[in-house]
């Protein structure tokens, strides 16, 4: 059972200078710590880089130590998708200041859960007032006269001759790597231009003759049990195709742990076990081997599929 430091702030101009010296006894002892730098608390916990290395490092029993509560959750939203996760995993949150500082936010009895939850929804209200105050100050900026934020890295010519070379078939590296930008900068111009969006079927590529079958073939849906460790990675990598499936199964207690009864076609599973191929590779043995287990099960249902020549 070790301790565990996690350590979050929200922009890049910030230091952890603070959460640091309320966790310095634990640090100084050689607790390992985990960092999410400027990274939004609107992001949720399980979707960050640092908390995830923590839970696939994490063993049961071990214990999650944090400055206060808003660097790892702020919202009622965040604490519902993460209470789950480390009740199942067997592991202990611990403040380690203020009057929260003697309670294991983990813990799962009725008590702990109201008192987490509202908890949640006050930082989420505190996160939400001091949006509403930078908007209006922006908004105040503005009707100054005030120029705000970064110049833009593209001037609105260039951008359009960026969507017309998109519209004819340019790919978005190509032409990041032309203007000297980063994709994303590129998608940014597209998106503003709604030129990655299909506007009717007119735009879809043409279904050639091999694809014909796959196209008009029924999408009959496949009860199969997800592990849970794999859910659990899942919830993370998926995307949201992927978790809103998870939201829907049904969980199943197995002995100590548990699995998910997703009731979808075939394709989706397909897509669960390629989006958690890289997860879970790169996790525990206890993932690698969810995996496998899940995907054994695919490829059963997949061999009593007919064949189509």
């Amino acid at each position: 059972m070790a301790d565990r430091v996690y350590l979050r702030h929200s922009t890049d101009k910030q230091i952890d200078a603070r959460q640091r010296h309320a966790l310095a006894a634990l640090l100084a002892a050689g607790a390992p710590a985990y960092e999410d730098p400027a990274t939004s608390s609107r992001q949720l916990s399980l979707d960050r880089a640092g908390f995830t290395r923590l839970l696939h490092e994490a063993a049961v029993g071990d214990t999650i130590r944090i400055a206060d509560a808003a660097r790892l959750f702020r919202s009622v939203a965040d604490i519902l998708a993460l209470r789950p996760v480390l009740i199942r995993r067997g592991l202990h949150l611990r403040v380690e200041s203020g009057l929260l500082s003697g309670i294991d936010l983990a813990s799962d009895d009725p008590g702990t859960k109201m008192m987490v939850s509202v908890l949640a929804a006050v930082l989420e209200f505190q996160r939400d007032m001091i949006s509403e105050n930078t908007r209006e100050g922006v908004a105040a900026a503005g009707a100054a006269g005030k120029t705000l934020g970064r110049p833009a890295a593209l001037d609105p010519s260039t951008a359009t001759a960026i969507v017309a070379a998109y519209r004819q078939g340019a790919a978005v590296k190509a032409l990041a790597r032309q203007h000297r930008v980063a994709p994303k900068t590129i998608r940014r111009v597209l998106d503003a231009a709604g030129a990655r969006y299909l506007s009717g079927p007119l735009d879809m590529p043409p279904i050639g003759p091999d694809e014909l079958d796959d196209v008009l073939a029924p999408q009959v849906d496949v009860a199969l049990d997800v592990p849970g460790r794999l859910a659990d990675l899942l919830r993370i990598a998926g995307d949201e195709v992927v978790r809103l499936a998870l939201v829907s199964g049904r969980n199943i207690r197995r002995g100590p742990g548990y699995s998910v009864r997703i009731v979808a076609p075939l394709a989706l599973h397909r897509a669960m076990l390629e989006q958690s191929a890289a997860t879970a590779d790169s996790a525990g043995p206890a993932e690698r081997k969810a995996h496998r287990v899940y995907a054994a099960r695919v490829a059963a249902v997949e061999a009593t599929q007919p064949h189509r020549p």
